[in-house]
């Protein structure tokens, strides 16, 4: 298994690296970030993965090993191939994909070039519990609701009769036009939630 890669770029493509190992010249699949900002005759040092198939070999690299690590985990994924998941980490950041998955949100994969809502799905349901959850600042930088935050909003509308699934819903829409201050703060985000749900609102 080929872990690393320190080397001398030799050519940039847009979605590739030719690195020179040792006189050995290696083609690296990266992600759009790591080829815009390299340049032949370049040092960089990449954290890479190796598909072996019967009769190619492909080698993929990633500035982060955090990148790396959620790229294992999308091609264990049913229908996620590696050209599937390296354009979700060109399209989203790790952080970005951890929140998505804290959140139990699969539109952002949705909009991949290449998955379909079915594999979206997919997507948050097997990477939960696989995925380090996010940063309460890489939540509400998102414009997501911090999971936490979430959980207790959620928990408090459905001991107010809500069912859970009303509760939830209701929740992410309100904190997607919530301030950054009330996504992060129980009492506002009920507040704004229960405010739009209205006294009228059905609990059923």
């Amino acid at each position: 298994m080929i872990s690393s890669l320190r080397g001398s770029v030799l050519h940039v493509s847009s979605d590739s690296l030719i690195v020179e190992v040792g006189g050995v010249g290696f083609t690296v699949a990266v992600p759009p970030d790591v080829a815009r900002t390299s340049h032949a005759g370049d040092t960089v040092a990449l954290h890479t993965h190796l598909i072996v198939r019967e009769d190619l070999l492909s080698l993929y690299g990633f500035a982060s090993r955090e990148e790396l690590e959620v790229f294992t985990i999308l091609i264990s994924v049913s229908g996620v191939g590696p050209k599937s998941a390296l354009g979700v980490l060109s399209a989203l950041t790790a952080e970005q994909i951890a929140v998505a998955v804290a959140n139990e949100d699969d539109t952002p994969f949705r909009k991949v070039s290449g998955i379909g809502p079915k594999t979206a799905k997919l997507i948050t349901v097997q990477l939960a519990g696989k995925i380090a959850p996010p940063s309460p600042a890489a939540a509400v930088a998102s414009g997501a609701v911090a999971p936490d935050v979430a959980t207790q909003v959620t928990t408090a509308l459905t001991g107010l009769g809500w069912n859970e699934r009303t509760a939830a819903e209701a929740v992410q829409q309100v904190a997607a036009e919530a301030s950054a201050a009330e996504r992060e703060s129980v009492q506002a985000l009920l507040r704004r939630t229960l405010a739009a749900l209205g006294p009228g609102a059905s609990r059923g």
